[in-house]
């Protein structure tokens, strides 16, 4: 029996390599990279580097809407392949499955069960090789081969390559547009379970960077406990109230991100030496008859705790300023972008929150401008041009300097509740609150992850209504 095995498997490589030789004689049979409607050809032999557009880049899709993909690399032999499907049926998951050329060509049946399953079947490279490592020619023949196999041995045509590691460099992507292929996927959650980790880490490293837009890249042929993360994932997912598609549904539902230079008032901060004679503001609170207040928050979180103090502002519908710290922005731009979306108005809180009193002038005026620049490309769009300081602290000298940077509004805050404290309860933060508003004020509460501001939100906007407050952003007072 083990004999009939091994010939049978020196009998399928014997197969693979005439049918590699066959695809490769197919491929050299034209030298321009071009079809007759002067696109990239897929049949196009890669003795001409293509010298048009590249395949895109797709780390993430750029989105608010509340969904994200799951992927898996490579195909595992049969009974795991089968275990991982039952898996992403029983959670009715849909998923995309990124296969070797060659694993298809020694198992097709695997591949054809994928598809029929209704999962999303794409391009990982003929071997698997490091494409960084290789020629041009070598790097398009591993990307066509692979695309031939699949659609010879499925009937699909992919659309998206990513390599074993998901590392790519310009010749990978200048390759891919040359093979037909729309973008080079990479990914934006790694929970790296080809380090043997088990399901319960895997799960909790996803659940705790979950994104909108987000891709998540798992192995199917490295580590068992894979099958056994797939629930746990699939809850996560559903605690944060969003949805895993398909990754060719994701990317169909994004938009194209402006570069930050065409994006009108990303150079509304500059750094600028010449800070003495600037002018600035603080404002604590609104001196007013009027029962105004204003609800803002500061810092970051994930999507998780952000998305439930969105959703809990939607249901009472209340307006917020929102002071963001924008090196969590950077990782995440997506989630700043739903804040906008939500109606709410979007400022600075620097870009790694320091106490900028203890900084230098390049210091402050850097972590000022980055986060204006962070900020304005992640929302496309000119944020409110207020600024807040981490800790509150601020001094008449680092004022001028923040001014002279283009931020001479400075918002502080007359009600806060030290809500950043874990040890703040949420019936704490409430009787805080309560007790410190009156017309005009600022009440400072925080988007982190491990407090308590979102159990307290309910009671504190419900009271505060009862008392008769309406909500305001920061700008409605400025204008």
């Amino acid at each position: 029996m083990e004999n009939i095995r091994v010939e049978r498997k020196q009998w399928m490589f014997i197969v693979v390599v005439i049918f590699m030789l066959m695809v490769t004689s197919c491929s050299t049979s034209e030298v321009d990279g071009r079809n007759k409607s002067g696109l990239p050809d897929p049949k196009a032999g890669a003795q001409t580097r293509y010298e048009g557009e590249m395949s895109k880049e797709l780390p993430f899709v750029y989105t608010t809407k509340k969904e994200l993909s799951i992927t898996f690399n490579g195909m595992g032999d049969k009974d795991r392949m089968e275990q991982i499907l039952d898996q992403l049926d029983l959670y009715d998951i849909k998923a995309t499955f990124f296969v070797p050329g060659m694993r298809v060509a020694e198992e097709p049946d695997i591949a054809k069960e994928i598809v029929s399953r209704g999962h999303e079947l794409e391009n990982n490279t003929l071997n698997r090789l490091d494409l960084t490592k290789l020629s041009y020619a070598e790097i398009f023949k591993e990307i066509q081969l692979a695309n031939e196999i699949i659609e010879e041995k499925t009937g699909i045509t992919p659309k998206y390559l990513r390599t074993k590691t998901g590392e790519y460099n310009e010749e990978v992507r200048i390759a891919a547009a040359q093979a037909g292929l729309d973008a080079v996927v990479y990914y934006s959650v790694n929970p790296q379970d080809w380090d043997m980790k088990d399901a319960q880490t895997i799960a909790e490293y996803v659940s705790k960077y979950i994104t909108r837009g987000g891709i998540i890249t798992l192995n199917s042929d490295v580590n068992p406990e894979v099958i056994k993360a797939i629930p746990l994932i699939a809850e996560a997912v559903k605690r944060v109230g969003y949805e895993i598609v398909p990754l060719g549904k994701l990317a169909a539902g994004g938009s194209e991100r402006k570069l930050l230079a065409q994006i009108p008032g990303y150079d509304a901060a500059k750094r600028n030496k010449d800070y003495q004679q600037s002018k600035y503001e603080i404002i604590e609170s609104k001196d007013t008859d009027k029962k105004e207040i204003a609800l803002t928050f500061d810092d970051w979180g994930t999507d998780y705790k952000v998305t439930q103090i969105l959703d809990i502002l939607r249901e009472y519908d209340v307006k917020s300023t929102f002071f963001l710290r924008t090196n969590g922005v950077e990782r995440n731009p997506n989630l700043a972008r739903a804040i906008v979306e939500e109606g709410h108005e979007v400022a600075n809180h620097t870009y790694s929150h320091p106490v900028i009193s203890d900084l230098t002038l390049e210091e402050i005026q850097d972590e000022v401008v980055k986060s204006h620049q962070v900020l304005t490309e992640a929302i496309q769009q000119k944020p409110a041009m207020l600024f807040r300081p981490p800790t509150g602290e601020i001094d008449d000298k680092t004022a001028k300097i923040v001014a002279a940077a283009g931020y001479p509004s400075i918002i502080l805050y007359d009600v806060t509740s030290l809500d950043w404290d874990v040890s703040v309860s949420a019936e704490q933060i409430t009787s805080t609150i309560l007790k410190e508003t009156e017309n005009g004020s600022i009440i400072l509460l925080h988007l982190l992850d491990e407090i308590n501001t979102a159990e307290a939100l309910p009671a504190v906007i419900q009271e505060l209504k009862r008392k008769g407050y309406t909500f305001v952003k920061i700008t409605d007072w400025m204008n």
